[in-house]
């Protein structure tokens, strides 16, 4: 009743998978948190494409996960990094996703937020050129009827000169915009291209920087997402903010902590990690619902190992584990990912997201993530 799993030290250990899911349930619309799922697209698997090639994406299954996350009261972040935004997903393919998915929510009556990005630009850009990338995905979004979430933009963290360049910017956005966005804030841990964004590699100063945007233009923001992985900046950031704009927290190392909140304050959550974790995460979202923030951290605390590894460095390639888990979990027939990022990770990475995944009880039939599990080693030539 054991699988041997490699260590990454040349050795292996014995692992007893577990017999039963962990039991949740689904119930009303959540009452004290706003909660988003980041969500990842299903590649194509048939498809003869290079990874250079444009994205091919299994439909069908890419919306089947969505409502997966619906029918647990999720939101759904669609097109984000999560996605393989700039990592596989181009912005032709990316918009098809927005489509195809905001007609989804329709249909299901599901939450749905879209990424509003510049990744139409394949070289450098002015910020004339930057203004009209935004307009043209901020249009798309708004016509679908999704929320829009402004990310973070490579092209504007290189043709940006100051701080001034980004006010300018996000000012003009933020006017012409017809319903209150989402401001994304993404760290360089998960894009190295956007290092000193906002105008400043000093995070003080790029902080000063981004409250300035949301000052200027407080009935035109819902919220902001910080992924920065700093949950005392986050917290900072969080009590520095206009009257009414909420605070969705994106960091996938201290995201209990971060909901729960404290007495002068709590974040929502916008977070990669809840693809993987969406049932266990709503329950105990619905358990904080209640006023219990002990229940809720007891049954969240633990996630935060497995997540800590996915995300672990070089971080932008948690999305291999994100699609790995969801492969495991049955939400997909293969492990394959456009733009061939299945191989982002190694062996020994796997079999402890594995590992720890099936200890939380995330696989709804363990016995399929066993046998998906051993499918794997054998093909890397280990025999049980």
């Amino acid at each position: 009743m054991t699988i041997q799993l490699p260590t990454g030290n040349g050795g292996f250990k014995a692992y007893e998978p577990r017999l039963e899911p962990l039991a949740v349930t689904t119930g009303s619309p959540f009452t004290s948190r706003t909660v988003f799922s980041a969500a990842h697209v299903v590649a194509d698997p048939f498809a003869d494409v290079s990874p250079d090639s444009p994205a091919a994406v299994d439909w069908d299954a890419t919306l089947a996960f969505r409502r997966h996350l619906w029918s647990h009261g999720l939101g759904v972040a669609e097109a984000m990094d999560t996605a393989q935004r700039g990592m596989g997903l181009d912005w032709a393919g990316a918009a098809e996703l927005i489509r195809r998915s905001a007609a989804e929510a329709k249909s299901v009556g599901g939450l749905i937020a879209c990424g509003v990005g510049t990744d139409q630009l394949t070289g450098p850009a002015t910020l004339d050129e930057v203004r009209a990338a935004y307009e043209e995905q901020l249009a798309l979004v708004e016509e679908s009827g999704a929320q829009a979430i402004l990310m973070a933009s490579r092209a504007l963290a290189a043709a940006a000169k100051g701080p001034e360049d980004y006010l300018e910017v996000y000012g003009h956005l933020l006017r012409q915009a017809t319903e209150p966005v989402i401001l994304h804030w993404l760290g360089p841990m998960f894009d190295p291209a956007l290092e000193g964004y906002w105008g400043s590699s000093d995070l003080d100063a790029a902080t000063d920087t981004f409250l300035q945007v949301i000052a200027a233009h407080p009935d035109k923001v819902d919220g902001i997402k910080v992924s920065l992985l700093e949950a005392q900046r986050e917290i900072d950031i969080r009590r520095r903010l206009p009257q009414g704009v909420r605070c969705y927290t994106g960091d996938d190392f201290n995201y209990p902590e971060l909901i729960a909140g404290d007495d002068q304050g709590f974040s929502h959550a916008l977070l990669g990690i809840f693809d993987p974790l969406g049932p266990l995460a709503a329950e105990a979202v619905r358990v904080l619902d209640t006023g219990d923030a002990k229940g809720f951290r007891e049954l969240l605390d633990p996630t935060v190992e497995l997540s800590r590894h996915l995300f672990q460095a070089p971080t932008r390639f948690y999305k291999t584990g994100v699609v790995f888990l969801a492969w495991l979990a049955g939400h997909q027939s293969h492990f394959t990912m456009v733009g061939g990022l299945q191989s982002a990770r190694s062996l020994p990475h796997f079999a402890r997201a594995y590992e720890l995944a099936d200890g939380l009880g995330l696989f709804p039939d363990p016995k399929l993530a066993e046998e998906r599990m051993k499918n794997l080693l054998s093909l890397y030539g280990v025999t049980q």
